[in-house]
């Protein structure tokens, strides 16, 4: 695990070490435990790392080279299936320098050529540069659960895990992308290939880009498979699904240090632990937080369901309460996470990361589980759909036009409920595509456009992900497009950023290749079944963890941040989204914004998502854009609650 950077030059000048150097200064904190460079003779190209031991910890230093330093590799990630394929390679008379992981993509390659990524499995980032072709070659994990930012210019094309290692270069000037607002006022993050920075682009998932004297070429490797298998039985799948989900986790807990797991109480976590402790003949350590607080905050506490997974399973439990100063870790947090996001999830990530990070430098997490097994209450859209479709069409057509009369917040009880119903009943009448989107807009496009002044929305990432998702089945084509846009943009990026950001490796074994391919083939009525999410899944786990854990209310892992936005943050939100404020930075329509702000705060909206998202660009803006330092954002922002 650790930070990649690099770049090739088209201009004829020489890599400068100081430049390799001063990019992997910025992600230090990705790789604190060593650095490495290699600059091909004459110049042309150089790649670097910074590295977190993870596996080979004395002799895994990178950049790796093969035996005659015709071909170099640094690789950010694990590759879990390394044993298998060193002994294939050693077999065909390979012969290997070191025991890291790593060191099989040299020699895959070798053998393969660009075909090697199909043998991988893992989360992994690599650079490879190819000294015989003059060939630089670069590529990214199937799932995308680690990232990866480029730039491209007429006299280099440099990469980075990081998009604030691009900014280290000379001549870089950090620039709003304004093409992506429409995007990330719509969805809550900036989908790939696009990046908040005007220049950097991400590289997708699954995709390679090589760049020689030919010029730069970028190309798919993988895609989700879109082929329902409806001869399989429940039975079968259910044994299916139990294997798989067991030798993931499994090969996941390869490491030459401590490792521990996440652990909410939820069923994805608890599945992860279980499988973990059937093969660890240690305790397995595990982690958990809850906030101090009101009612918002005890919605969100699941210590008691995580106390009892770990009694069952017998870990090493340990647990945090905290009542987080978010004013202080909002601006350091938004450094770390490159882009914006208007997930709360990060801020209770990084709350637990850090807190794990004092016993382990490894945590498996049960993120993915909610995609690959139907856990999402938009999931249900079309199971309660069918119990109104059953009431006369005048009812449901009224019910649809006063759905917007019932208050709205998600940190009561009472008032959560009546959320969730009004959003069912405002998407009634819509097709399942534009349900879908209903469900996961932070803002209406409609509104997107008043608060930018009907400036161009850019690309719509989610009906590009819908026009290539062709599957006919309703729950697995939103899966499709899950895999395209929320998961690896939003999900999977916190998770990487955050858990990094304390130099904390976090593996998410429920996303292994070979499971999400499987679930990609199992038919929606099994998946969900009679208003029962993850019901295929559940019934896996029914001899591995009681029904009270298996059939709990579903809660996300993120924080009461709408209540926070009324309380303790509002003095904050106010001043950073006041009018004066919004129309210095010149994006957005200041009295849109106002309205927005008050229909929050009087409940006439769960505003929550959508004021994050405005809050935490002005906060990026001010970081990365107007380069203020941290500790300044910081203090201004402390003095306003002061």
């Amino acid at each position: 695990m650790c930070g990649i950077h690099g770049f090739y030059r088209f201009d004829g000048r020489a890599v400068e070490r100081a430049h390799l150097s001063a990019m992997g200064d910025v992600t230090r904190h990705r790789g604190p435990d060593d650095e490495g460079q290699h600059i091909e003779p004459g110049g042309r190209c150089g790649i670097a790392m910074r590295r977190l031991s993870i596996i080979d910890l004395a002799g895994g230093h990178q950049p790796i080279s093969n035996a005659d330093d015709t071909l170099w590799v640094v690789c950010n990630g694990e590759i879990y299936n390394f044993r298998e394929l060193r002994q294939e390679l050693q077999a065909r008379g390979y012969r290997f320098k070191t025991g890291s992981d790593s060191e099989v993509l040299l020699h895959l390659y070798d053998l393969h050529g660009d075909d090697f990524v199909h043998r991988l499995d893992g989360m992994f980032n690599f650079a490879l540069w190819d000294a015989r072709r003059q060939r630089l070659l670069i590529g990214r994990d199937h799932l995308g659960v680690k990232p990866l930012y480029v730039h491209q210019s007429a006299s280099l094309l440099a990469f980075a895990t990081e998009a604030k290692a691009l900014l280290a270069l000379p001549g870089m000037q950090p620039a709003l992308n304004r093409e992506v607002l429409g995007d990330y006022l719509h969805l809550g993050y900036v989908p790939a290939p696009h990046s908040m920075f005007a220049g950097i682009r991400k590289l997708p998932p699954a995709t390679l880009l090589s760049v020689d004297a030919q010029g730069v070429r970028e190309w798919r490797y993988w895609r989700l498979p879109q082929t329902v298998d409806r001869t399989v039985g429940e039975a079968e799948w259910v044994e299916r699904i139990r294997a798989g989900m067991e030798a993931a986790v499994q090969r996941q807990m390869v490491a030459d240090v401590p490792i521990g797991a996440f652990l909410s109480g939820g069923v994805d976590s608890s599945a992860v632990v279980a499988y973990m402790a059937r093969h660890s003949d240690q305790p397995i350590r595990t982690y958990a937080i809850g906030f101090e607080g009101g009612e918002a905050e005890q919605l969100y506490n699941e210590l008691p369901y995580a106390r009892q997974v770990a009694g069952l399973f017998g870990t090493e439990h340990r647990e945090i309460v905290v009542r987080p100063d978010v004013v202080g870790l909002l601006p350091r947090l938004l450094w770390h996470m490159d882009e914006p996001v208007a997930d709360s999830a990060f801020i209770t990530t990084y709350l637990v990361s850090e807190f794990a990070r004092r016993d382990v430098k490894v945590i498996l997490s049960g993120v993915g589980g909610d995609e690959l097994f139907g856990g999402y209450r938009r999931y249900l859209g079309g199971h309660y759909l069918d119990k109104l479709a059953r009431l006369p069409l005048w009812s449901r057509r009224l019910m649809a036009r006063t759905a917007g009369l019932l208050p709205s917040d998600r940190h009561s009880k009472v008032l959560n409920t009546l959320r969730l119903a009004r959003g069912l009943l405002a998407s009634s009448e819509l097709a399942p595509d534009d349900r879908y989107r209903h469900y996961l807009q932070v803002l209406p496009r409609d509104d997107v456009a008043a608060l930018t002044r009907g400036q161009p929305g850019g690309s719509d990432a989610l009906a590009a992900a819908f026009a290539a998702a062709g599957n006919d089945d309703a729950l697995n084509r939103m899966f499709a497009v899950d895999a395209e846009t929320q998961l690896p943009d939003d999900l999977l990026l916190l998770t990487d950023k955050m858990s990094m950001a304390v130099s904390l490796e976090c593996r998410v074994p429920l996303l292994d290749r070979a499971l999400v391919e499987l679930a990609a083939s199992i038919p929606e009525s099994l998946k969900v079944r009679n208003g029962r999410l993850k019901h295929l899944m559940k019934s896996a786990l029914a001899d591995v963890l009681p029904p009270d854990i298996l059939d709990r209310r579903k809660r996300g892992f993120g924080t009461p941040m709408g209540a926070w936005l009324k309380q303790q943050l509002a003095p904050v939100l106010r001043r950073l989204l006041a009018a004066d404020v919004v129309r210095d930075r010149g994006l957005f329509d200041p009295a849109v914004v106002a309205r927005l702000v008050a229909d929050h705060e009087a409940a006439r909206i769960d505003g929550t998502d959508a004021l994050l998202a405005l809050m935490n660009l002005e906060i990026w803006s001010r970081v990365h854009l107007d380069r203020h330092s941290v500790d300044d954002v910081t203090a201004e922002l402390k003095s306003l609650i002061a």
